[in-house]
């Protein structure tokens, strides 16, 4: 390193130049402050934007599982109406073999033996899926239960109660699929 200028010259121009940065670097101060600023600004913007579209995003979530359930409950809805409509027109299949093995006296026993069967498969059947008959006779009328067609004098029984079943009632589970017909003592 042969540096012909002397010491204090090189000295003296190294100040010169970090006079020129230091000069340069505070006119860029200024620019780089609104830089970061709107630098932060615009991150506080995207964070509020992203925190409402997450919003967005959860309620609809939450309508789509409400929909969801909603069409689950009306698919079952109707599906247990459907078979409903099935179980009251089986019962009255049903009413008609009670009523022809009331009269199966002068039939053949091969004949009687066979509706008979037919029955009782057709009431197992009924009764495996939940469809059950429900006592009426003896019992106090319920219009919930029993639908009144006439009444009796009794001295046999309080007034009010269930003297005779023209109709069998039946209970599918706990619901009521089908009143009984009765005649009240009065």
């Amino acid at each position: 390193m042969n540096d012909t200028k002397p010491k204090h010259d090189r000295t003296a121009q190294a100040g010169k130049a970090r006079t020129k940065a230091e000069q340069a670097a505070e006119r860029a101060a200024p620019e780089r402050k609104a830089g970061a600023e709107q630098l932060q600004a615009e991150n506080a913007r995207l964070k509020e934007e992203l925190s409402r579209e997450h919003e967005i995003y959860l309620r609809n979530l939450a309508d789509f599982e409400n929909y969801r359930r909603r069409v689950e409950r009306e698919r079952a809805s109707v599906a247990q109406a459907g078979k409903r409509e099935m179980v009251l027109s089986l019962l009255d299949v049903l009413d008609d073999f009670e009523r022809a093995l009331e009269h199966m006296d002068e039939a053949p026993a091969s004949v009687s033996a066979g509706v008979s069967a037919i029955y009782q498969r057709l009431a197992g059947l009924l009764e495996s899926q939940g469809v059950i008959p429900f006592e009426s006779v003896g019992q106090p009328f319920d219009p919930a239960l029993h639908e009144a067609v006439g009444s009796v004098e009794s001295d046999e029984q309080e007034p009010g109660v269930v003297l005779d079943e023209l109709r069998r009632g039946y209970r599918w589970g706990e619901e009521l699929l089908r009143p009984a017909r009765v005649r009240v003592a009065q």
